[in-house]
C-alpha cells in the first residue's frame, strides 16, 4: 500500500471523573457542539458519539458519564455506559485537570486499569490555562514514571490550546481502516435525543440543588407540521411534587423559561422552527426504577 493512501480509523473514549471537561473536548474537537455541557458535575449521563473525518482518518470519540461511586441505580448505568465505551475503544482519553496535579481518584484508576487493558491511554491534563505552567511538570512528571500512560499532553479544551496536538497523537494510535461512517457524519444519535439533552441542559443552567438532577427528560412526540416547522412534545420528570412547583413556577413562569430557551437552541440544532410543548411529571424514585430507565434510554447494554 502506498503511504499517501492510509487512512486510519477507530474509536476513541473520552472518560474521567465528573467535570473535567469531557464533553466540553469533544465539542472543540468537533468544532461545534454536540454534547451538552454546564459547570456542574454529572451532566453527561449517556455516552454521546462524536465523529470527525479528515481525508486521512475517521474519529469516532465516545463521550461519556463521570466515573463516581454510584449513588442510585441511574449512576450505575451511567458507569457501565462509560465502561462500555472504555471496552468499545482502540484508544482511550484519560481526562483530568490541571489542578487536581497527580492525584487520579481511586474509581478512575481502577476503573481505567481493569478495562483499558492492552489499549492505547492517553492523558490529557485540561484546564491548563487555569493554573500556572510550571505547576503542571510535577503532574507530568509523576505520571510519566507511573507507566500507564503511552502519552501525556497538556491542554485547555476550553481555550482550545494544544488540541492539534492532541490530534495528531490520537490518529497516529488509530489502525488502519476504511471509514466507519460517511463523511459529512457528525453522530449516529437522532435529533430527538439532543432535543432531549438541550431541554435538560436548559435546566441546569437555570436551577440549583438538587433539582437538575432529579430531572429527566423523555420526548413523546417529535414529527415535522406544515411549512417545516417541528413540534416537539416533551415530558419533564421529577421525583417529588415539590421539584415540579419549582420547575413550573408561578404562574408557569419557570416553565416558559426553559421552554424559551430550549426552543431556541434546538432550533439552532435542526436549523427549522419549533414549536415546543412542555409537561412536568412526577415519577417518584426515577433513579432508582429499572423500567423507567430503560424506557429513558439509560440502559447502555441494550444499545
Amino acid at each position: 500500500m502506498n503511504q499517501t493512501s492510509i487512512h486510519k480509523a477507530g474509536y476513541v473514549a473520552i472518560v474521567g471523573e465528573p467535570n473535567v471537561g469531557k464533553s466540553t473536548l469533544l465539542n472543540a474537537l468537533l468544532e461545534q457542539k454536540l454534547s451538552i455541557v454546564s459547570a456542574r458535575p454529572q451532566t453527561t449521563r449517556q455516552r454521546i458519539l462524536g465523529i470527525l473525518s479528515t481525508d486521512e482518518a475517521q474519529v469516532i470519540f465516545l463521550d461519556t458519564p463521570g466515573l463516581l461511586e454510584p449513588k442510585y441505580l441511574l449512576h450505575e448505568k451511567m458507569v457501565r455506559s462509560s465502561l462500555l465505551a472504555l471496552e468499545d475503544a482502540d484508544v482511550v482519553l484519560l481526562l483530568t485537570e490541571a489542578s487536581r496535579g497527580s492525584h487520579l481518584p481511586p474509581v478512575v484508576e481502577q476503573a481505567v486499569k481493569r478495562t483499558a487493558a492492552g489499549k492505547k491511554l492517553v492523558l490529557v491534563i485540561n484546564k491548563v490555562d487555569t493554573v500556572q505552567r510550571q505547576a503542571v511538570l510535577p503532574a507530568i512528571d509523576h505520571f510519566s514514571h507511573s507507566g500507564m500512560f503511552a502519552d501525556i499532553i497538556p491542554i485547555s479544551a476550553l481555550k482550545g490550546e494544544n488540541l492539534q496536538e492532541l490530534l495528531k497523537t490520537i490518529v497516529g494510535y488509530l489502525p488502519e481502516h476504511p471509514a466507519f461512517y460517511p463523511a459529512d457524519s457528525v453522530t449516529e444519535q437522532p435529533e430527538r435525543f439532543f432535543a432531549a439533552e438541550l431541554i435538560r441542559e436548559k435546566i441546569f443552567e437555570l436551577f440549583r440543588e438538587e433539582v437538575p438532577y432529579s430531572t429527566a427528560v423523555q420526548i413523546v412526540e417529535f414529527k415535522e407540521r406544515e411549512l417545516g416547522k417541528i413540534y416537539i412534545n416533551a415530558d419533564i420528570i421529577v421525583e417529588r411534587d415539590s421539584q415540579k412547583g419549582i420547575l413550573i413556577g408561578k404562574g408557569g413562569s419557570a416553565l416558559k423559561r426553559i421552554g424559551q430557551r430550549a426552543r431556541i437552541a434546538i432550533e439552532e440544532m435542526v436549523g427549522r422552527p419549533v414549536f415546543l410543548d412542555l409537561h412536568v411529571k412526577v415519577r417518584e424514585k426515577w433513579r432508582e426504577d429499572e423500567g423507567l430507565l430503560r424506557r429513558l434510554g439509560y440502559s447502555p447494554e441494550e444499545k
